[in-house]
Order: C-alpha cells, then sequence, then structure tokens
C-alpha cells in the first residue's frame, strides 16, 4: 500500500531564542496545508484579528509554515 503523506502546521517565531516553534494541527494534507498557509491570519505581518493582533503584541513576530510529518 503507497504511504499517505500527512503534513503539520508550525508556528515559528523570529525571537525563537524565547519561543520555540509550535505545532498548531497536525493530520492535513498537502492541499490542506497550503491553504491554511495562505490565509492572511497566519502570519503577524499580515494578520488583523484581535486575537493574532495580541498574539503578535506577546511574542513578535511569527509565521505558520507546514511540515511533512
Amino acid at each position: 500500500q503507497p504511504t499517505i503523506m500527512t503534513y503539520k502546521i508550525v508556528r515559528f517565531h523570529f525571537n525563537d531564542q524565547k519561543w520555540k516553534p509550535l505545532t498548531m494541527k497536525t493530520g492535513l494534507t498537502l492541499e490542506e496545508a497550503k491553504s491554511h498557509c495562505k490565509d492572511s491570519e497566519t502570519s503577524s505581518s499580515t494578520c488583523k484579528s484581535v486575537k493574532n493582533l495580541a498574539y503578535t503584541e506577546q511574542r513578535g513576530a511569527w509565521f505558520d509554515g507546514y511540515e511533512e510529518q
């Protein structure tokens, strides 16, 4: 049987000495992972929600990426 690849969403922080990468979601298809990362709410430089703006104020610059599991 072919192995089905799954992906996880990882939040990276530019101040990574203080904040380690966080796994945000797991078990995604490549299409789901790419779709997540295209959302403007998945980067401190483009987010607009109160929740993400507060997160940015607390932790500094960040972005979501994806990795193979």
